[in-house]
């Protein structure tokens, strides 16, 4: 099989997500006031409502249909104010009324878009050699300075209720595959779901990552979902097709269905391009089916052929009242929108004078955004000098520890607003070097100490003075003849050899700058 990268030259991938969010921040699910808690006793919070027992009647929770409007209303959706509930039958054991309560052709929230941005290393799936000196990378898609942005259309955002849980005992990682009995737990029955239908305008797996990863840091930033992949608040189905480079006829979808992680959802959508591009190149037939991705193997299997509308015989349900949607409603719910991470990474680049590439990688994570602004907010008339020497520390090496440390949160760890400012202070005063800045920062973390009281102890102070420093300049010079005779016949680059030779009879503290300053003027 070849690899993603060669398929991309010949195939264009076409991709669409259909993402589930669990609105687990309200108290009681959908249409009953059973309470939502996840991990608790199975089948603990049930009642005849969400386990469909004949003559119980469902009510709509006014909470989740003003979270649905605050998503569409971040996603730059049209809200409609009108539209309706039906039942969407099928016949798996996670729903004891073997029908699924969602929403119709009108959903709440359709026709939005989000623009997403893409650079660095993700961008390379996309730009390929021959793109490269054009300013459009495709038909929806832009050159930037580091890469380039992508206009995502989204179809729709409707509202349903989330099945039960169920658990294959004896299968490969619960899978239904090998098991020898299964149990069902029907609490999550019933949950306020809201899946969001992307056009097919995706075109790589790290586009897919990074669309689903924007819109969690949106729901976030809305407090409507934890967003928690682990426990399954929110998953995601990719629908993938093939079509040689510069066709517009769209191929064969496959779907991937519940990527509970982001790195799944890429590397699931990866195999499955590979495995298409090979069936197509040897004369063979894609069939539009349901597929699970197993990391375990690293490949999909079939789980089964795809259903298409007729097959859920959807229909209004009669138990539920059309939904009409006031003006005062849209707008009350408007007027509780939070500031969204694209418009906070717009303020970091207009206060702070940061780069739309620092700015974006900011605000990725609410709480290293929150800890940036505490920071700038200390440093008061110096925040415009550190800002940016202050976000390099969060995005590289505050991001780097917590990624290593799983599960940890940054206000648990040692390193407050106020160390990291006087650490980015050091560095910028000159009174230890970046790469003792490095050595300081690790130090708050493991001796929970202050950095000016770790600089003190380790003799770290970094020396500026010029004329303490001239006078190693000279001895290294005066000690390196041949090196200076070299230098000056046009073998520049043992301006190196000089510093470092400098650096070490400074025992590390002297300060590189001055260094490298003092040896290009006496060489001069």
């Amino acid at each position: 099989m070849r690899k993603l990268e060669e398929v991309l030259q010949d195939w264009e991938a076409v991709i669409g997500l259909e993402v589930h969010a669990e609105l687990t921040t309200l108290k009681s699910k959908m249409f009953c006031g059973c309470k939502l808690e996840f991990g608790v006793e199975p089948n603990t919070h049930t009642c005849p409502v969400c386990l469909g027992m004949p003559g119980a009647l469902p009510v709509p929770n006014k909470a989740a249909i003003e979270s649905i409007v605050l998503a569409g209303l971040a996603t730059n959706c049209d809200i409609e104010k009108h539209s309706m509930f039906y039942r969407k039958n099928y016949t798996y054991p996670d729903m004891t009324k073997n029908f699924q309560t969602t929403q119709g052709p009108v959903a709440f929230c359709m026709r939005g878009h989000l623009g997403l941005a893409v650079d660095g290393t993700a961008a390379k799936e996309r730009i390929t050699a021959t793109a490269l000196e054009a300013d459009a990378v495709d038909g929806n898609a832009t050159r930037t300075d580091t890469g380039y942005v992508a206009q995502v259309g989204i179809t729709r955002i409707h509202m349903e209720e989330d099945a039960g849980k169920m658990n294959h005992v004896g299968g490969a990682q619960g899978r239904i595959a090998g098991a020898t009995h299964s149990l069902v737990d029907y609490n999550r029955c019933g949950t306020p779901l809201i899946e969001l239908v992307t056009e097919p305008d995706l075109r790589t797996p790290e586009e897919a990552r990074l669309f689903m990863q924007k819109l969690r840091q949106i729901y976030l930033a809305l407090n409507i979902s934890n967003c928690s992949m682990e426990e399954g608040s929110l998953r995601c189905d990719g629908n993938v097709s093939l079509r040689r480079r510069g066709a517009k006829q769209l191929g064969v979808k496959t779907e991937l269905k519940n990527m509970n992680s982001f790195k799944n959802l890429h590397d699931g959508l990866a195999f499955e391009i590979c495995r298409q591009a090979e069936v197509l190149e040897e004369g063979g037939q894609i069939y539009q089916e349901t597929r699970h991705w197993d990391p375990t193997s690293k490949r999909t299997i079939v789980m089964r052929v795809k259903e298409t509308a007729d097959d859920y015989r959807l229909f209004p349900d009669p138990d539920l009242a059309p939904c009409n949607l006031s003006d005062g409603f849209i707008e009350s719910v408007r007027a509780k929108l939070p500031e969204l991470p694209d418009q906070k990474a717009a303020r970091f680049e207009r206060e702070f004078a940061l780069s739309a590439y620092d700015a974006r990688h900011l605000v990725e994570h609410r709480e290293t955004a929150r800890f940036f602004e505490a920071c700038m907010a200390l440093a008061g008339g110096d925040a415009a000098a550190l800002a940016k020497p202050m976000a390099n520390l969060v995005i590289n090496d505050i991001t780097a520890y917590l990624n290593a440390r799983e599960g940890t949160a940054l206000d648990e760890t040692p390193l407050t607003p106020e160390r990291a400012l006087a650490l980015v202070k050091l560095t910028a005063e000159d009174a230890i070097s970046s790469k003792q800045a490095k050595e300081v920062f690790a130090a708050v973390l493991d001796e929970d100490k202050d950095p000016s009281a770790i600089v003190a102890e380790r003799g770290m102070e970094q020396v500026s003075d010029t004329s303490a420093i001239e006078s190693v300049v000279d001895a290294v010079l005066a000690a390196n003849p041949d090196k200076v005779e070299q230098y000056r016949g046009g073998k520049t680059g043992l301006v190196g050899f000089f510093v470092g030779q400098c650096m070490k009879e400074m025992r590390g503290q002297g300060n590189p700058k001055v260094i490298n300053e003092l040896v290009a003027k006496k060489l001069g």
